[in-house]
């Protein structure tokens, strides 16, 4: 029986790890039987914590910056993407723009509906059916839907839009608000892009909207006014990203500072099995497992696999632990697959640099940066790959 190592990435303490295991396993499972999943929970053990209660973090300043102020953003890629990117940042963005395309306020006939008051009873409909409909995403619909149905922004944009339009401005909305809230929990589980959108599609079709593709010119128009956007997205991602105080980037520090218990602790999972061993690591999870298996022989080890990683970025910079650039890449280390998402700014390659001894693979999660990094555990594809190259 093949056994699986599963190296987790940063910031990942429970509850989440315990959920990030079941999906590597069920995910693996789906592939191929008999595997026997063995995860390396280093956080607890080794991960950084605020001892002192986050007294280091400054306050939050309140101030958020528009798309357009900020040269240095990244370019997700495609249109799909960046359209996400906007409404992950404000899930409100689109409302907000279909409610600055309405005529002033007119006396309506008596007896007649408000446009909104139908979109408000369909809202209200889907929150009683919990997070069921949105399952893949998380819980919080409900919640989500109540938060829409009382958006001073909703009634506007009934008057302008008709309502498949408006169903699926408001379908985008709630689920940019389930994946935002994920983000902003540091989930190491981020749905790819292609379950984004059948969610989206379940909830619009229960609002009212008609087959996907009937919103695209609205589309267009977000991506058109995209530099007008306030973005909470500074914030959110410097303390996912860059505060060093943040257990995210504190892993990192704290593993470049004293990474030997991280290495000994993975050294002796991996001793006390038998062969053949595969060993996958996400994020940090891969720069451990790399630098494990560079610094002494596991002979039971016969697969590295690392997603999302900055192991090949650490070695040609100079900064990897365990090999300083330009030693080659030690022969008792076994076959490495590298998998990385193109819009992950996390990942790197590594064929370049060992060549022959790295099998670099890009695996499209549909996602824009961040969530492109989390979305690898849930993107089928990643697991064939492990599976076709499993010892």
């Amino acid at each position: 029986m093949t056994a699986v190592v599963f190296v987790h990435g940063t910031g990942v303490r429970e509850p989440g790890f315990s959920a990030l295991v079941e999906w590597v396993t069920a995910g693996l499972a789906a592939q191929r039987d008999g595997l026997r999943v063995l995860p390396y929970a280093w956080g607890a053990a080794h991960g950084a914590t605020l001892a002192a209660d986050g007294a280091s973090l400054p306050p939050r300043s309140g101030t958020t910056r528009s798309l357009g102020e900020n040269p240095e953003q990244p370019d997700p890629g495609d249109e799909a993407t960046r359209e996400w990117a906007l409404l992950y940042d404000d899930p409100y963005s689109e409302l907000a723009l279909a409610a600055a395309r309405s005529g002033p306020a007119v006396e309506r006939p008596p007896g007649s509906v408000p446009p909104q008051q139908s979109i408000r009873a369909l809202l209200t409909a889907l929150a009683a059916r919990g997070d069921a409909p949105a399952a893949e995403l998380g819980p919080g619909l409900p919640r989500a839907c109540t938060a829409l149905a009382a958006h001073p922004l909703l009634g506007p944009a009934a008057d302008a839009l008709d309502p498949a339009d408006l169903a699926v401005v408001a379908a985008r909305s709630l689920t940019a608000r389930l994946v935002a809230d994920a983000l902003d929990a540091d989930s190491p589980l981020v749905p790819t892009g292609e379950t984004r959108d059948a969610v989206t599609d379940r909830i619009g079709e229960a609002l009212g909207a008609l087959p996907r593709g009937a919103e695209r010119g609205l589309r267009s128009y977000l991506l058109r006014t995209a530099g007008g956007v306030a973005s909470r997205a500074v914030e959110r991602r410097r303390r996912a990203l860059t505060e060093a105080a943040h257990p995210a980037a504190g892993d990192i520090l704290r593993y470049l500072s004293r990474g030997e218990a991280f290495r000994d602790g993975l050294r002796a999972l991996v001793a006390g099995l038998e062969k053949p061993v595969a060993v996958i690591g996400h994020s940090l999870g891969g720069i451990i497992a790399l630098d494990t298996l560079v610094s002494a022989p596991l002979p039971q080890v016969g697969l590295l696999v690392t997603a999302g990683s900055q192991g090949p970025f650490l070695y040609e910079s100079g900064a990897l632990p365990s090999l300083e650039h330009p030693a080659p890449l030690p022969a008792h280390v076994p076959a490495w697959l590298n998998l990385y998402d193109p819009r992950d700014l996390l990942g790197y390659v590594g064929a370049r640099l060992f060549p022959g001894r790295v099998t670099d693979v890009a695996v499209d999660g549909g996602q824009p940066f961040p969530a492109a990094h989390s979305a690898y555990w849930t993107n089928p594809a990643v697991y064939r790959h492990i599976v076709d190259h499993l010892p």
